[in-house]
């Protein structure tokens, strides 16, 4: 097949700057280009990367982006004026996969491919304008729901592809971890933070002595973080404790990232997030290296949390939700043989999530739209 990639206006691939979804695509690009398809993957241009360039076997074209505004008006405006030029650089293809707002609208020529909506966000509105496309594939039950009650005329369109684990399932269940809790995300109000540190004050000053608190990811708006000022009220916020958690900035390199999951002991992904979150794929990953989740109770993790198995949830509605993941960490915490029990349980659970069964199942889906 001919298969052509569209990723949206705001970030580079390869994924450079992070973000889970360049990351992905750029992945099965290559996984798709390996097994003998042909593949042209078009992003928004950086000025480290070439603006053409051959990447195993995969054609990247790099046309002008943005970098993401705090305005939604903007970002679409944005975004549009972005469709527009990707838009006149489709090459010929079977099938057109994209996670742009505007370019299922826009509508290209037949020539171009059969028009596939990645959806790794909870939708807003825009699902029932898709008409003209042949799939609409989120990454989550969740989504698949949502879409469905947004636009039911379209859906038997519809149809569950899950994120994978880039990297494989390598990692021991035996290794030996540090007293650490790893947080790996946006550092934004959504992805609930600013309570994971008032947790963590709350289990020391109950007398927790040994653990640290790890926090990865960026604070930058054009990155997706809640801004300067929401990061100057964390580092106040955590003051009495500094010495406790480590503030390690964003990391975009995928080893080092591999390094950190398998070094902590458990993985906290507080996200309160219950319209932003499709799969979120860090709490995945973490648990592909062996370190086990504590996550919300928001139904975008049900495709591969179980808790009490290979992790555990809290209460994110609950009215003192900084008390609720606390109880649950201490909960994690207190029993090796659990822990050790629940890192078994995610290795085997990210088994059904590598790169090889998530492209397969995506070339089988690709062959059903050309069918029909």
């Amino acid at each position: 097949m001919k298969i052509t990639i569209v990723q949206g206006a705001f970030m580079p691939v390869p994924a450079i700057l992070g973000t889970s979804v360049e990351k992905i695509w750029f992945a099965l690009g290559k996984e798709f280009a390996r097994r003998g398809h042909e593949v042209s993957h078009i992003s928004r241009r950086h000025e480290s990367l070439r603006n053409q360039e051959c990447i195993e076997g995969v054609n990247h074209i790099r046309i002008r982006g943005f970098d993401a505004p705090s305005s939604l008006v903007q970002l679409k405006y944005r975004d549009l004026r972005y469709s527009i030029r990707a838009l006149r650089e489709l090459p010929p293809a079977d099938i057109l996969v994209t996670n742009t707002f505007w370019l299922p609208m826009l509508a290209p020529k037949l020539s171009r491919g059969r028009i596939y909506v990645h959806v790794a966000r909870y939708p807003r509105g825009q699902m029932k304008f898709y008409t003209k496309a042949a799939r609409l594939q989120p990454v989550s039950t969740l989504i698949s729901k949502a879409i469905c009650r947004e636009a039911p005329d379209l859906a038997e369109k519809v149809k569950v592809i899950p994120n994978f684990v880039s990297r494989g399932v390598v990692a021991s269940a035996e290794e030996e971890r540090e007293k650490c809790l790893l947080y790996v995300g946006r550092l934004h109000p959504e992805k609930g933070v600013h309570f994971l540190i008032d947790a963590f004050k709350r289990m020391l000053a109950n007398g927790l002595r040994g653990w640290k608190l790890r926090l990865i990811g960026p604070w930058e708006v054009p990155f997706g973080g809640g801004g300067e000022q929401y990061f100057r009220t964390l580092q106040e916020h955590a003051r009495e404790i500094n010495d406790s958690v480590d503030w390690v900035g964003p990391v975009f390199d995928s080893e080092k990232l591999t390094h950190h999951y398998r070094r902590s002991s458990l993985f906290v992904y507080p996200s309160v997030a219950g319209k932003g979150e499709a799969s979120p794929l860090a709490p995945l990953e973490a648990m592909a290296e062996g370190c086990p989740t504590v996550a919300s109770s928001l139904e975008c993790f049900r495709d591969y949390l179980q808790p009490g198995l290979n992790g555990w949830t809290f209460d994110e509605r609950a009215p003192d939700k900084a008390a609720q993941l606390a109880a649950t960490l201490s909960l994690a915490m207190s029993n090796e043989t659990k822990l050790a029990a629940a890192r078994q349980a995610a290795l085997r659970t990210a088994q059904r999530f590598t790169l090889a069964t998530v492209a397969s199942t995506y070339l089988q889906d690709f062959q059903e739209v050309l069918a029909s």
